[in-house]
């Protein structure tokens, strides 16, 4: 039997409303900062009236949220009692988009994340004009994402700027700002965010996330799931339970079969620490630079070394394991030479050693550059060593 344990802060949303004085002090709390108090006096009214012409109650009680990473739109979805259905309120187009299809493993990498999360932060005084926060990483997240430097500050933002989370114009983050203010008020302590790949609905869309499942194999379970769920809440316009395993993996209460199961992985052998020496001192090695180091023919060649070192040690994978995500910390001198690679997470000793073999064995990048000359600069990469079906 599979153990699981609840995402419990995407259960709990469906709680009850607070009082009308609840509801004042959060709102009266927001209004308390300049910029706010502006906002709800511009634009509430006509909130209001979009509500009216639409034949909804303002405000909404409950509000839930998804956003389309390769569509580039955000929905908002509202209602006023658990029992009633979420009708669409207003589909926003996403103004800018960073990375690619995918969830987000680790800072840096400039993915926007993909699945379940809420809003946990209201952030007025946003250097973005105003952000939403999202609860990245999540309980899968801490188990599937590098367990160093996951990243995080994962937010729904104005100003149309982004390296990882979810922008849309001005205008529409004041609307959703005060939207999601109230609900908040009204007791909605856990407002929904999910955020899928693409809209299962669309065709071109779904062509092109086939085409992209077919060079990353690994991805599939994860984008299953979310259409699993996806095609859940078109059918009933209510929102699935959703739920983590030991794993990382989701799984969602009263869906049928497939969101359960899961490929058995064998536990990794635990890798004794063993002392490497790193052949730069830590205060030669750039923390900011104005370009970062290259890889001989550019990203693409880069993710083709990836893929093909992935495969190429997949053997190694321990007995029964299917793949594996491990996290290899390496530096590229100032002559643009890999000088250093040491896993720091996932894999198992034989792995694990071949895997930082190739990355000394690579052949020179360009130099990272900072203040026009070349630098030693440290890096990290996440390799997905995966075992051919």
């Amino acid at each position: 039997m599979i153990k699981t344990k609840y995402i419990f802060t995407i259960i709990v949303w469906i709680g009850m409303a607070y009082s009308v004085s609840g509801q004042n002090s959060f709102v009266d709390y927001q209004k308390s900062f300049a910029k706010i108090a502006d906002v709800f006096r511009r634009k509430e009214d006509t909130l209001r009236k979009q509500f009216e012409s639409k034949k909804l109650q303002w405000p909404a009680k409950y509000v839930y949220i998804r956003s389309f990473k390769y569509d580039s739109q955000l929905e908002v979805w509202v209602k006023n009692s658990p029992k009633e259905t979420f009708r669409l309120f207003k589909t926003y187009k996403i103004c800018a988009m960073a990375g690619s299809l995918g969830p987000k493993r680790m800072q840096g990498d400039y993915q926007v994340p993909e699945g379940f999360y809420y809003i946990n932060e209201f952030k007025p005084n946003s250097a973005y004009h105003l952000s939403l926060g999202l609860n990245y990483p999540n309980a899968a997240d801490k188990l599937l994402s590098d367990s160093l430097t996951p990243g995080g500050d994962i937010y729904i933002h104005g100003s149309c700027v982004t390296e990882g989370c979810i922008p849309i114009n001005n205008d529409q983050i004041e609307e959703l700002y005060i939207i999601t203010s109230y609900a908040r008020a009204m007791g909605q302590e856990y407002i929904p965010v999910h955020i899928f790949p693409v809209q299962f609905n669309n065709a071109r869309s779904v062509g092109y996330l086939e085409r992209f499942l077919q060079m990353y194999k690994t991805y599939k379970p994860l984008v299953t799931t979310l259409q699993s769920a996806y095609d859940y809440f078109e059918k009933n316009k209510q929102i699935p339970v959703a739920m983590v395993n030991d794993r990382g993996d989701y799984a969602m209460q009263d869906l049928p079969y497939k969101v359960l199961k899961t490929t058995e992985v064998a536990a990794k052998p635990k890798r004794e620490p063993v002392e490497k020496k790193i052949p730069i001192p830590e205060e030669q090695l750039a923390k900011v630079v104005n370009n970062q180091p290259v890889f001989p023919g550019g990203t693409k060649a880069f993710q083709v070394f990836l893929d093909d070192t992935g495969k190429e040690l997949a053997p190694l994978l321990a007995e029964g394991q299917r793949a594996a995500y491990v996290v290899i910390d390496y530096i590229i001198d100032k002559q643009g030479k890999p000088v250093y690679a040491r896993v720091v997470k996932g894999g198992n000793d034989d792995l694990n050693e071949e895997l930082e073999k190739k990355f000394e064995g690579m052949p020179n990048w360009k130099p990272a550059i900072r203040l026009e000359q070349p630098v030693a600069i440290r890096l990290k990469q996440t390799v997905v060593v995966e075992a051919m079906p």
